[in-house]
């Protein structure tokens, strides 16, 4: 089964909320128990107080009815469990449950252990030592108290009942008070706690959906849905860029690696469909350029001899059409001969100055320009420098033929280009009459021309293959009465490989 990323991330999300939540909560309710606990112990304090000196008068005049009344009535408020009075001994000797007088308590489970065990005052102790937290007969817990009864010169110089001067404490006051209040408070702040940490949880773990369903989900579906597109044969798939972010960046990469990888293809397409023609082309040349020599010499043999006009035509036109075929049947064989490249090192400036000065008789008599612009610091590339002299006779002749008689100008620029490695990327542009849009995918197969009866339509296919086998690529862009603009991208020396040689 599989997990996606968006349960994972609200997984986590929730995790690390509730952590932190319960954490907060925790702290926040340990405080909140300590400062009830604290709030409880002095008022607990505060009616033991009030007892001792609510009862000092009675106990100064033994008046033991009035006391048990006095420790009655105020054991009955809201809140307070129990009032008790009992002697150092530990015997209870009041108490606002009757039937506890007269018994012993525990001193180690009464809160007594602190003073007894310590044998030291029990005037030193603070509230929480004298403080005890305990669970009652009910579910809630209780706290109690003990006030100590100090022996004061009233109570030993009496008459009625006269104690040790040297006695320090004669009793201890004993206030016991329900926690039900503080535990139901506690009870619910957890409640609360839980509620708000659930609804965190919850309200977060949609927004994050939300949220990741339209930032990443769906980017990633459409680039899952163009990557089984593609896998399918489809290469004209795209997909839609529609963030700056790191998914709009894959968006822009899957693009341009479809686009590369359509152009592999065709270049794999045009370099088997190339393969085999050249072989089909190397046979029929062979077998068609004798017969065609023969009718060539004998038609040119009468036409020397014949004297009649009609007749001098018609074998003009027969001489003149074998000649073409014989064009034709070179540029087919030139076609199928085409040598694994002798490559070196070279200079484009220079394979374009030659290319030039070879062409330059036909562009002046065509009154054409010619614009060069070689970028500076332009680094040499690995070629054949016969073969990348073809490569721009051709597309200069070509250039030539699109502008006609009628004049223009040829533009040829060179540049360093930093793309997948450093490049030489060298542009041929033309004013001529340009071409067709539905012929530009067309224009790279053989036989395929434009010119009519004049071209062999060879003449950019042996351009092709050419560049390709010198790993570059070629691409051509045109627009209908604006000329023609031929790009071809080299791959340049290595850096590294120059200093070696030139360090050498």
């Amino acid at each position: 089964m599989r997990v996606g990323i968006s349960l994972k991330l609200i997984l986590a999300v929730a995790v690390v909320l509730v952590a932190t939540v319960g954490a907060f909560s925790y702290f926040l309710t340990s405080s909140q128990h300590q400062a009830l606990v604290s709030q409880v112990e002095h008022s607990a304090h505060q009616i033991s107080e009030t007892i001792k000196s609510a009862t000092k008068h009675d106990m100064l005049l033994n008046r033991r009815e009035r006391l048990h009344l006095t420790i009655d009535t105020l054991g009955q408020q809201d809140g307070i469990e129990q009032v008790r009075i009992f002697n150092k001994e530990g015997a209870i000797i009041y108490s606002s449950d009757r039937s506890a007088i007269g018994t012993m308590v525990d001193k180690r489970a009464e809160a007594c252990y602190g003073c007894h065990a310590a044998d030291r005052p029990l005037e030193k102790l603070s509230i929480p030592e004298r403080t005890r937290i305990f669970k009652g007969q009910e579910e809630f817990r209780q706290l109690g108290i003990i006030n100590p009864i100090y022996n004061s010169p009233d109570c030993w110089q009496a008459s009625c009942h006269v104690h040790d001067p040297s006695q320090t404490v004669l009793g201890v006051l004993d206030v016991t008070e329900s926690l039900a209040e503080v535990d139901n408070q506690l009870l619910a702040h957890w409640t609360q706690v839980f509620l708000l940490a659930l609804t965190a949880v919850l309200a977060s773990s949609f927004i994050i959906w939300l949220v990741f369903h339209r930032l990443v989900a769906r980017p990633v579906g459409r680039l899952v849905q163009a990557t089984r597109t593609v896998a399918d044969g489809d290469l004209d798939c795209s997909v839609d860029v529609t963030s700056n972010d790191e998914l709009g960046h894959l968006a822009d990469c899957f693009n341009d690696m479809t686009q590369r990888i359509a152009a592999a293809q065709q270049q794999l397409y045009q370099s088997d469909k190339l393969a085999s023609l050249g072989r089909l082309a190397a046979g029929v040349a062979h077998e068609i350029n004798n017969p065609l020599t023969g009718v060539l010499t004998y038609s040119s043999f009468l036409l020397k001899r014949a004297k009649d006009a009609e007749t001098r035509d018609d074998l003009e036109t027969i001489v003149r059409e074998t000649k073409r075929c014989r064009q034709i049947v070179r540029g087919l064989l030139d076609f199928s001969r085409q040598a694994r490249p002798k490559k070196t090192r070279v200079e484009i400036a220079d394979v374009i100055g030659k290319s030039l000065r070879i062409v330059h008789n036909r562009l002046s008599f065509d009154n054409i320009s010619v614009a060069t612009r070689i970028g500076a610091g332009l680094p040499p590339i690995t070629a054949d420098p016969n073969q990348m002299v073809q490569v721009f006779i051709n597309l200069i002749v070509n250039a030539a033929d699109a502008i006609g008689e009628k004049g223009g100008e040829i533009s040829i620029w060179a540049n360093r280009r930093d793309v997948d490695g450093e490049q030489v990327e060298i542009i041929v542009a033309d004013t001529g009459c340009g071409i067709a849009k539905e012929d530009i995918g067309k224009v790279f197969e053989p036989f395929y021309t434009t010119k009519e009866l004049e071209g062999t339509g060879l003449g950019l296919a042996v351009v092709w293959g050419i560049i390709d086998k010198h790993g570059g690529n070629i691409d051509i862009q045109s627009d209908p009465g604006n000329g023609t603009k031929v790009t071809i991208r080299m791959p340049a020396v290595d850096k590294a490989q120059l200093m070696e040689e030139k360090t050498a």
